[in-house]
């Protein structure tokens, strides 16, 4: 029993470390996160042109380029769509006057405070000019700064692949390389299944809104469309904070009660297909993590590296239930993150019909 409780008493000292060494070294860990991320990616590409008899450095470059023109691509994407927001900007500002002033009048009627006190309270509070420059330039210098050492990880960890992953297997045991290489190349796989699922399943959240906000006539359908979508990078609580955005400037714009209870339909019918549909056949089982242990992630993402911690939390997740699936001490702890396959059983039965369907259609053709 006290060999029992001490082992026990090792990994929760253990697993405070990792957190501890993951939140002080957030500066350092984050921006070489998301180059590894991104680079794991671009692998597929950039080993296609290096057989393609592209010299590696070539090679590397272009992997940049394409992804310096998707994050343009979606930058204006977007940058399109908000211009067209911007247009009902005096609507909502005639909104925000009638709300503060409501909150005035309630303010002085409940707690005897007039308009007047209510602004020295707030100029008294406020901070000043120059702080608030001085917090906007910090936060442009980090912002850029992430940017360049994202860029740089993101250049040398494609080059020197090779080199790291003879480092590894170098420090493994040689009866254990052939389970690492194993490891190695699943890690970078589910990253890129993950990435490369996501990306296909936004697209069609992307069709799927924009048909149901046009259907029930929400004006810049394209846009809502769009944000609900994109927000689906963080699992749960990104596609309702999108729809509740959704939902309150339709409200703020006069939308009635059917115009609302529309969008909310929407949501509900969109998640349905998400859930049975797109997410078994474009995520795939690698990256399943059971509910729970994904709210865990993304609240300890959140607390530790903040907005990009959301975003990285569940590729790492599932990077380490694959890493905990192939350690034989570990495995317990990878089917605890795993999602259970017997939780929805119509969902296999599902994906069998489409697969009969395709093979039919296939059939057909042939004849």
């Amino acid at each position: 029993m006290t060999t029992s409780s001490t082992t026990v008493s090792k990994k929760i000292f253990l697993l405070f470390l990792i957190i501890a060494a993951l939140y002080y070294g957030q500066v350092f860990l984050m921006p070489f996160v998301i180059g590894g991320i991104l680079a794991t990616l671009f692998l597929p590409f950039c080993n296609w042109l290096e057989k393609k008899n592209f010299p590696k450095g070539l090679a590397v470059f272009l992997c940049f380029l394409a992804l310096l023109l998707v994050v343009l691509g979606l930058i204006t994407l977007l940058s399109w769509k908000i211009s067209e927001v911007i247009n009902d900007v005096a609507l909502l500002k005639e909104k925000a006057v009638d709300t503060v002033a409501y909150l005035q009048k309630y303010i002085f009627n409940h707690f005897n405070i007039s308009i007047d006190e209510q602004f020295k309270i707030l100029n008294e509070e406020k901070p000043s000019y120059t702080s608030i420059v001085q917090i906007l330039l910090g936060s442009l210098v980090i912002i850029v700064t992430n940017i360049i050492l994202v860029t740089a990880y993101f250049l040398f960890l494609l080059y020197y692949r090779s080199h790291i992953k003879q480092f590894v297997l170098k420090l493994t045991a040689i009866s254990e390389q052939k389970s690492m290489k194993l490891i190695l190349h699943k890690i970078a796989n589910v990253s890129q299944q993950y990435l490369v699922g996501l990306s296909k399943m936004i697209f069609c959240l992307w069709i799927m809104y924009f048909a149901g906000f046009s259907f029930i006539g929400l004006e810049n359908a394209f846009f809502f469309a769009i944000l609900c979508g994109f927000l689906e990078i963080v699992p749960f609580v990104g596609n309702i904070t999108g729809t509740s955005l959704t939902v309150l400037i339709a409200a703020m714009h006069g939308g009635n009660l059917a115009l609302l209870g529309g969008i909310v339909i929407t949501y509900g019918i969109v998640q349905f297909i998400q859930g049975w549909l797109l997410e078994p056949l474009m995520l795939g089982p690698q990256v399943k993590i059971n509910p729970l242990f994904t709210i865990i992630a993304l609240v300890l993402g959140e607390l530790l590296w903040g907005i990009p911690g959301i975003i990285l939390a569940i590729p790492l997740t599932a990077m380490l239930k694959i890493i905990c699936d192939h350690v034989e001490a570990l495995q317990p702890y990878g089917f605890l993150i795993g999602e259970i396959e017997t939780s929805k059983p119509s969902n296999s039965i599902l994906l069998k019909k489409l697969r009969s369907l395709f093979k039919i259609k296939n059939k057909a053709k042939k004849i």
